[in-house]
Formats: C-alpha cells, sequence, structure tokens
C-alpha cells in the first residue's frame, strides 16, 4: 500500500510541474506580444442607427497611419453588422505622406455628419504605427477611438489600446487586432 501511494504522489508531483512549467511558458509568450486596453463601459446605443467613422488624427511620424487604421475600424464595423455605415467624402481628409490629418479636418467631417442626420461617428487617434527597432522588428501601435452622439457632440464612449507583437507578424495584424478588441462592445451595443 505505501508503494502505491509513493507512486501515485510521484506521478502527481511530475503532472503538477509540467502544469507549471507550460504555465509559466505561457506566461513568458504573453510577454512576447503584449496589449493593454482601457474602455469605458458599453455605450447604450440605438439599433439600426446612421453611423460614419470620422477621419482619424494621425499622431505619430508614419505618413497615413490615419487612414489605415480607419480603414481597419471601418471594415471591422461593417464586418460586426454595422449596415447603415455611410463614408464622409474624400474631400475631408487630406491627409497626405508630408502632411498628415488633424482636429480641424475632423471637426469639418462631423459637421458634414450633422448635415446628414448621422446618429453616430467613430473617431480616432493613432499614437504609435512602427516596427519596433532592433533584430526582431516587432510591431508597435498605439490607438483611441471614441463614439460620437452626431447631434450634441458628446462623448458617449471611449477606448485606448496599445500592443506589441511577434517579430515577423504584420504591423496592420496587430492593428485589427486591437481594433477588434476595442470595438467589440460598442458593436454588440450597435446590434
Amino acid at each position: 500500500m505505501a508503494l502505491l501511494t509513493t507512486a501515485s504522489t510521484g506521478a502527481s508531483a511530475s503532472r503538477s510541474r509540467a502544469l507549471l512549467s507550460l504555465a509559466f511558458a505561457g506566461c513568458l509568450a504573453l510577454l512576447g506580444a503584449c496589449t493593454t486596453m482601457d474602455a469605458g463601459p458599453p455605450p447604450k446605443l440605438e439599433s439600426n442607427a446612421r453611423w460614419t467613422v470620422l477621419p482619424f488624427v494621425n499622431h505619430t511620424e508614419t505618413p497615413q497611419a490615419g487612414l489605415r487604421a480607419e480603414s481597419i475600424a471601418e471594415n471591422l464595423l461593417r464586418a460586426g453588422g454595422v449596415s447603415k455605415l455611410t463614408r464622409y467624402p474624400a474631400s475631408l481628409n487630406t491627409e497626405t505622406l508630408f502632411e498628415p490629418m488633424d482636429r480641424k479636418q475632423r471637426d469639418a467631417a462631423l459637421e458634414w455628419a450633422r448635415r446628414e442626420n448621422i446618429r453616430y461617428a467613430l473617431a480616432g487617434g493613432v499614437d504609435e504605427w512602427r516596427y519596433k527597432v532592433g533584430i526582431d522588428g516587432e510591431p508597435a501601435v498605439g490607438l483611441t477611438l471614441q463614439v460620437i452622439d452626431v447631434s450634441s457632440g458628446d462623448v458617449l464612449w471611449a477606448s485606448a489600446a496599445g500592443g506589441t507583437g511577434w517579430s515577423r507578424e504584420a504591423l496592420s495584424a496587430l492593428a485589427q487586432k486591437l481594433l477588434r478588441g476595442q470595438l467589440a462592445p460598442v458593436i454588440n451595443a450597435a446590434r
């Protein structure tokens, strides 16, 4: 009987060590691709309301990072079921390779949305959009989002997220993951 207890205790200890090793490896893996996100409580939104995505403000040195993030966000909203999504006129976003979009252009787009009787607008900013310097060149993205009640200009919901990815991961793939996580409560509230 004592031999059986010792054998089962040894197997249990071995299993515990294996699980501890797996947990430690998992923690190390998570540290390699870190993400931080803060968001307000899910907003109360009218279903089937008209939406627009305002031009994203580019706070980075990366040309057209705002346009890239805006495109991903718009398509995630559409894929999530926000069907009444109207694009703003291209003339309202004059971001070029050498001149980033600024808040004045976003304000003009918000005024356009009011004239079009759009109910909600998704506004955003890009705070980081680059590959980190070094041998691995991991992608790094920082984004802020706001859902705005177009008629009043009130911010109904806000979120900020940042993350780094794995070596060889696409910057756009990391941005899509962050935006998907940020937009999930908005998409659920908009249905």
